[in-house]
């Protein structure tokens, strides 16, 4: 399988509700089943219900860009990795890739800029120790992985004249 060397995330397969007047996933549920992918990438370095409930601090997403790579069709089956971009104690910047889990190919991108949140001051605040910790593990496997070429990209047109 070409699957990149980030941590695999999520298996699933493209569920009837996510398809649309095409016969293939629409586009909102790509983002849906990222989310979903993301939210087991936050239990793996901790910011879990638990730690919600503890320390106040989650995760905000402030920006995404998403690319649509080929069309997923009902049933497929599909995995989801991440890899991590870069990080500070405040800020995450995530690279997700779905591929389509049993022919290889990439089905979308989505990178996304998230940012640890004191949810009483609804402001950026630093990860706990513990958070930051797991999170430098995951950094020190990936900060030698080639960047991703969709990364950084923003959508553009020259207007007609």
């Amino acid at each position: 399988m070409p699957f990149d060397a980030a941590l695999e995330l999520q298996r699933t397969s493209v569920q009837p509700q996510w398809l649309d007047y095409n016969g293939h996933m629409n586009v909102g549920y790509y983002v849906v089943a990222f989310d979903q992918a993301f939210d087991l990438f936050m239990d793996r370095i901790g910011i879990d219900a638990a730690y919600r409930q503890s320390s106040g601090g989650t995760i905000f997403s402030v920006e995404a860009h998403v690319t649509y790579q080929r069309e997923l069709l009902p049933d497929a089956p599909i995995v989801v990795t991440l890899q991590l971009l870069g990080w500070d104690p405040k800020k995450l910047n995530i690279f997700l890739r779905m591929y389509h889990a049993e022919e290889g190919f990439l089905a979308a991108t989505v990178e996304w800029m998230s940012l640890h949140v004191d949810l009483k001051t609804r402001r950026a605040a630093p990860m706990a120790p513990e958070v930051a910790a797991r999170v430098e593990a995951i950094w020190q496997a990936h900060k030698d992985l080639p960047r991703p070429t969709e990364a950084g990209r923003g959508v553009s047109m020259t207007p007609p004249k």
